[in-house]
């Protein structure tokens, strides 16, 4: 929904006036075909498996997302040697996230499965939907970006100071003030506008929520749609494919000079398994996001191959459950796989367990202790026996991603 922007629709008067018998006249005029011809595509099988699709990926996303991301910027604001360089810059990709996940998706839901694209909370919210979702997705692709320059420079060039926490604090306010000043036009130019149910007047019409740029201004959409496809996705992903070729020709066909001691190849596989996961990371993108936009060509640059085509709404549902699947990719592997929040949200779990456990235990089982020990003790007792059994190397803090912190 946030994204269908439609550059060649309807007149800019007509669209204010919301008609529907002036947006099927002129239907005809931008797309060459005539209204009796437009195909009805929320009926039939494939409109029914797409919208339960679509619906299950929705679920998906406000659980995983949801809560997944929710959980570690909990962890993050609750354990400070957590807070390095990278977990920082992973926390704008887990906050984008959440947001769309708490706030988009069950407007998302409403929209696609239960009305069957027909919106129904009007223009203010059709506009916000649609802003914070175009800027999750920049600020996602620029979140992925900073993490693989971080590495390169991590990695690649060892020697040079690493970057300073007031550096990264600006860098994190460029992720996000360029996606907020880029997506403007995707609230500005969202619209809600009445369109015919298959093709027949007489039926409800439903309600359309999208961007809609007015006829005369479809070269400033093609040239706002290009920029944006060059700058956070041509150019992003050919940055972070050249950041992970030299990190990678770096680790696995660079000999390292002097003796390797055990501490030295250990760090170096956890480096080389780091940068599987990000290449992995980087891949998925490319394979979720490149249909997308590539539709997104083929839909606005050439209408008519596409709108004649019944199942072509089917075909977006698919793509579109592709690309917002991404975002789920992200946190299972940032959160869950290269880090150490699943292992900090243990711990607190623990410790507040076993103090609720002591606490509700009466006199009388108390007593029956050989020994007893204060409950203070006894949760020191966990973390200490927790950390004997660690290896040294993994009691000391260390950055996940393979930098030091």
């Amino acid at each position: 929904m946030g994204d269908e922007n439609i550059s060649r629709t309807v007149p800019e008067a007509e669209l204010q006036m919301g008609k529907l018998d002036q947006y099927v006249e002129h239907y005809d005029t931008d797309y060459g075909i005539h209204p009796d011809e437009i195909p009805d595509t929320t009926q039939g099988q494939a409109f029914y498996v797409a919208t339960i699709v679509i619906g299950a990926v929705l679920v998906c996303i406000m659980l995983v997302c949801g809560l997944g991301n929710f959980i570690f910027i909990a962890t993050l604001t609750r354990y400070k040697k957590l807070r390095n360089l990278t977990n920082l810059l992973i926390a704008n990709l887990a906050i984008s996230d959440f947001i769309v996940a708490v706030v988009c998706c069950p407007f998302l839901m409403d929209y696609y499965v239960v009305k069957q694209l027909s919106w129904d909370h009007g223009l203010v919210l059709c506009a916000s939907v649609n802003y914070l979702r175009t800027v999750s997705l920049y600020v996602s692709t620029n979140a992925l970006l900073a993490i693989a320059v971080d590495r390169y420079m991590a990695i690649v060039h060892p020697l040079r100071p690493r970057m300073k926490f007031q550096t990264a604090y600006c860098l994190i306010t460029g992720v996000w003030i360029f996606p907020i000043l880029l997506s403007i036009p995707s609230a500005y130019f969202a619209s809600v506008t009445k369109y015919p149910n298959g093709g027949n007047s007489e039926a409800t019409p439903k309600v359309f929520c999208a961007q809609i740029w007015p006829v005369d201004q479809q070269a400033y959409y093609q040239s706002y749609f290009l920029f944006v496809f060059a700058m956070e996705f041509v150019a992003p992903v050919i940055v972070m494919a050249m950041c992970y070729v030299r990190i990678s020709r770096e680790l696995w066909f660079k000999s390292v000079p002097g003796f390797q001691t055990e501490q030295i190849r250990k760090r170096l596989r956890c480096r080389r398994k780091t940068v599987m996961v990000l290449i992995g990371i980087l891949t998925a993108y490319i394979l979720c996001w490149a249909p997308y936009y590539g539709f997104a060509i083929l839909r606005d640059f050439h209408p008519t191959i596409i709108s004649r085509e019944k199942n072509s709404l089917v075909a977006f549902y698919i793509i579109e459950c592709i690309a917002m699947s991404n975002s789920m990719i992200n946190t299972l592997c940032f959160v869950s796989v290269k880090n150490n929040t699943v292992k900090h949200l243990k711990k607190i779990v623990l410790v507040r367990w076993r103090s609720t456990y002591t606490l509700n235990k009466t006199i009388d089982e108390l007593d029956m202790k050989t020994s007893s020990i204060p409950i203070t003790e006894e949760i020191e007792c966990i973390q200490l026996r927790s950390l004997s059994q660690q290896s040294p190397g993994e009691r000391q803090e260390y950055d996940p991603f393979g930098g030091s912190s």
